[in-house]
């Protein structure tokens, strides 16, 4: 069996009669795992209930551990455990420490230590946040602002150098999905280090909460590009614009992944913005991008089953139908894959390539090799179309993952788990374009 760890500490305090039976739960559970990790998946099945087991099938327990292991690596050890008493059930959580990171599992018995459920548990990150080493709070402070976009309020933060005038400002746009204003994803905050990179180096930044996160039950509807990301980046520009002590002609836009897609048309609607970094932005379509996603994530799990083939082909299939350039006969409400259908029409008749090769402002696209998300494809894509203009720059940084950290390879979403900071290279080549104007 896999070594326990802390498992001593844990027993400490409760007597012997109920620590064996605890054990027993635990012990099941952690069999249950091993069982798994041999490849055994007939006999895993057999640890479930007979209510349940005919709908857990060796197949699906086969295709759980094969992703777990695709994304987690290796199942080392069993480092610590909880439990509680749900009635008539006894619920175990255990801490499992695979190679590439750690897991928590939560198994749910009956009084026959048979499983009648299984959990795998949110991975629980807030505290791992690793402050980067080129942030010196000696040389910034920091503002929280509110952001009044139409009816809505946004919370903002604005990071400002320390005893400088006519300072530059950076307003930093998030990609796809509810954000918050640090762009956090698992313990990473790629905004905030950006923020307290481009500080200490005199620049000021404003980056703010995404509508999304706030206002949820709003895109329950039909919306497009406009509700969910233009409007309230204009907002913020102009607050950033009417900042004291900003050099109005060295305000910026960084705008990352969906946000640096979108941001050439930001500099069409507001003439004040100087220039524009495009961080991992798209140069395709949403659908292209989506399909090159699932092809990677197929062939990371080595999956060469019938199913598995099938899985994909169905939704390869499905992504078609994202492709939409009007409505026609379906409503604007439509949900295609979960999103409206106003949302898809809205995005597949803009062309950012088109929209940027029109604009006179300063341009800085950069991308990153180990990026699975947003690949070089794009960054290609724009450097041909834009490779010619005296006013783009381009860099490819063959370390730098979607979320801007560096990372020796390519990975899955479970990389995103692990703690890191926004290279300080990047940093200081944003800076550098910034200042030399």
């Amino acid at each position: 069996m896999k070594k326990y760890t802390l498992i001593i500490a844990f027993f400490l305090g409760i007597n012997s009669t109920f620590s064996q039976s605890l054990l027993s739960y635990i012990n099941q559970a952690n069999e249950f795992l091993e069982t798994l990790d041999n490849g055994k998946y007939d006999d895993a099945q057999n640890f479930f209930a007979d209510s349940i087991k005919g709908q857990i099938t060796s197949l699906t327990l086969k295709n759980f551990w094969l992703n777990t292991k695709s994304q987690l690596g290796d199942f080392k050890t069993v480092d610590g455990a909880q439990n509680s008493a749900m009635g008539d059930y006894q619920a175990v959580i255990l801490n499992c420490a695979f190679t590439n990171g750690l897991q928590s599992f939560r198994f749910v018995f009956n009084k026959s230590v048979k499983l009648v459920g299984l959990n795998v548990m949110p991975t629980k990150t807030e505290l791992s946040y690793l402050e980067p080493k080129y942030a010196d709070t000696t040389l910034y402070i920091e503002k929280l602002i509110e952001l009044k976009s139409g009816s809505h309020s946004l919370a903002g933060m604005l990071t400002i150098p320390k005893n400088i005038k006519n300072f530059p400002i950076v307003v930093l746009i998030h990609g796809s999905g509810p954000n918050d204003m640090d762009e956090t994803l698992g313990p990473n905050k790629p905004f905030r280090d950006i923020a307290l990179g481009l500080a200490a180096k005199g620049i000021a930044t404003l980056r703010y909460v995404k509508r999304t996160l706030v206002y949820g039950n709003e895109f329950k509807k039909a919306f497009t590009t406009k509700e969910e990301v233009i409007d309230d980046a204009l907002t913020a520009i102009i607050y950033a614009q009417k900042t004291p002590n900003v050099n109005l002609q060295q305000v910026y836009v960084l705008g990352h992944s969906l946000g640096g897609m979108l941001s050439p048309k930001l500099a069409t609607l507001n003439k004040g913005i100087n220039g524009i970094i495009l961080a991992a932005a798209p140069a395709r379509s949403f659908t292209d991008l989506m399909v090159e996603q699932n092809n990677y994530m197929f062939n990371t799990l080595k999956d060469t089953s019938l199913t598995g083939k099938n899985n994909l082909k169905a939704n390869l299939l499905a992504l078609q139908k994202t492709r939409i350039k009007s409505l026609g006969n379906l409503k604007p409400d439509s949900l295609i894959l979960g999103i409206p259908a106003s949302y898809w029409v809205d995005l597949n008749n803009y062309d950012p390539i088109t929209t940027a090769k029109k604009l006179k402002n300063r341009l800085f696209i950069f991308q990153g090799e180990t990026d699975f998300q947003v690949s070089v494809t794009d960054f290609n894509l724009w450097k041909n179309a834009l490779g010619n203009n005296k006013n783009v720059s381009f860099k490819l940084y063959p370390e730098l993952n979607h979320l801007l950290t560096p990372q020796s390879e390519k990975g899955t979403m479970q990389q995103y788990m692990r703690p890191g900071t926004v290279a300080n290279y990047l940093i200081d080549d944003i800076a550098d374009w910034i200042k030399n104007k």
